[in-house]
């Protein structure tokens, strides 16, 4: 079973996440950037889907920190974002996330990002 982080601050968020991935993943959840980091290297996930700003980071710090990471470089890491427009997926992906997904999250958009960067569960 694939390993899915989710490091969000808005537990609800979290909670959500979790309750549509537990059946066909294995999922992890960190609810800053620091816990998400060290969680992330303990683990070595599949996939993270990580909110573009967290409490007590500077924005985009934490992709940084975990591309730096060797074994997280080709990890898929995914920005959950409340930034509207076509131009916020090119943001995410000039910031170095592989994606991104605009909240409130949805079901199927979910599904089809994992389906995109992983090919299924």
């Amino acid at each position: 079973m694939k390993t899915i982080l989710v490091v969000e601050a808005v537990a609800s968020q979290r909670q959500l996440l979790v309750q549509w991935l537990k059946d066909d993943y294995t999922v992890l959840t960190a609810a800053d950037g620091a816990a998400g980091l060290a969680l992330a290297e303990r683990t070595d996930p599949d996939l993270i889907f990580m909110a573009l700003t967290l409490p007590g980071s500077a924005d985009g710090e934490g992709i940084q920190r975990l591309k730096v990471q060797a074994r997280r470089r080709d990890t898929p890491v995914i920005a959950l974002t409340a930034q509207a427009g076509p131009d916020a997926a090119a943001q995410a992906r000039a910031a170095g996330y592989a994606d991104a997904i605009r909240l409130p999250l949805e079901e199927e958009q979910v599904y089809a990002t994992l389906g995109k960067w992983l090919g299924g569960g």
